[in-house]
């Protein structure tokens, strides 16, 4: 059963065009996900499998899943993406469900899921559309503390791997996130009630709440540049140390990493790696996929450490 993986860091500000601090960097991350796009078309698969976080934009304190499949998606309008419907299998997506919970996985079911940027922007980056394929949307906490351990993520993907080899398909895997960043997002037990309310209250933001968040984010991004707070900056070592480990298919190494030691060395946001080991203990497990760095680059102005890992059968 041929199988594709491509996981790639996200970031918002990609979209904004925003300036750059080294000449080239960008559009040389921008040249391996188009590379990656045309290998993803040419492959044709199947069906797409999106292991995507959320930024409180789809799932709220309100109710927290650590992890959830949908059967339906629609695409959230941050960022100034184009929101719009996901083509999900509603049956294969529910005897995904089933099967998960016969290996003791008791994960959230969404027949109406929010998907936000960190499944739209690898959809329209590489597949061009959110629904020119079959699509389906599997959700990871990694934005809400207490999140899934590394472990627990590792064997979530497994035990989803083993479901799509039963499958008689050809089956792209996307892990959207990373890897290190560390955005000015509001933190549950971190930040003054006013700003945490929001990661709370399961709303609709208006364009005019979008565009004032969205432009804390930049301003946060132009200081982080000049060597201002409040973000941390990205570590290229941990970032490396990750990357060696993933694409050596080690996946076990990660088992032992600490929220706290995400937060102290890489940043709130590089808990988004648990979307890569999930994407890749899912490849793993359905026929080990050569997966090669195809770019690694810190990125100040996005302020991710942005990389781009990808191969099939």
């Amino acid at each position: 059963m041929p199988v594709q993986l491509i996981c790639c860091s996200h970031s918002p500000l990609m979209t904004t065009g925003i300036e750059e601090s080294e000449q080239g960097a960008q559009a040389q991350f921008f040249r391996e996900l188009d590379s990656c796009s045309a290998a993803l078309h040419k492959f044709n698969p199947d069906l797409v499998v999106v292991f995507g976080p959320d930024h409180f934009n789809g799932f709220f304190y309100e109710l927290m899943p650590a992890f959830c499949i949908g059967t339906a998606a629609e695409g959230t309008k941050d960022w100034h993406l184009e929101g719009g419907t996901l083509k999900v299998p509603r049956e294969l997506a529910v005897a995904c469900v089933r099967h998960l919970q016969s290996r003791d996985f008791d994960v959230a079911l969404s027949h109406a899921m929010k998907v936000d940027h960190g499944t739209t922007i690898p959809l329209y980056k590489l597949t061009g559309a959110l629904a020119r394929y079959n699509v389906l949307p599997v959700f990871i906490n990694c934005a809400a503390d207490p999140r899934p351990s590394f472990r627990r993520v590792r064997a979530f993907g497994d035990a989803i791997g083993e479901f799509l080899a039963g499958q008689d398909m050809r089956i792209t895997l996307i892990g959207s996130g990373g890897l290190s960043h560390d955005p000015p997002t509001p933190r549950i037990d971190h930040s003054e009630p006013a700003k945490t309310q929001r990661l709370v209250d399961r709303v609709t933001p208006t364009q005019a709440d979008l565009d004032a968040r969205e432009n804390r984010v930049i301003a946060a991004a132009r200081d982080l540049v000049v060597g201002k707070g409040p973000c941390l900056p990205p570590s290229e070592q941990w970032d490396r140390d990750f990357l060696a480990s993933f694409t050596d298919a080690r996946l076990e190494d990660f088992d032992t990493i600490t929220d706290a030691e995400v937060d102290r060395i890489a940043g709130f946001g590089a808990h988004e790696v648990r979307t890569w080991v999930a994407a890749g203990a899912a490849a793993r497990r359905m026929g080990s996929p050569r997966a090669e760095l195809r770019y690694y680059h810190l990125v100040p102005e996005w302020i991710t450490g942005m990389g781009i890992v990808a191969g099939q059968t």
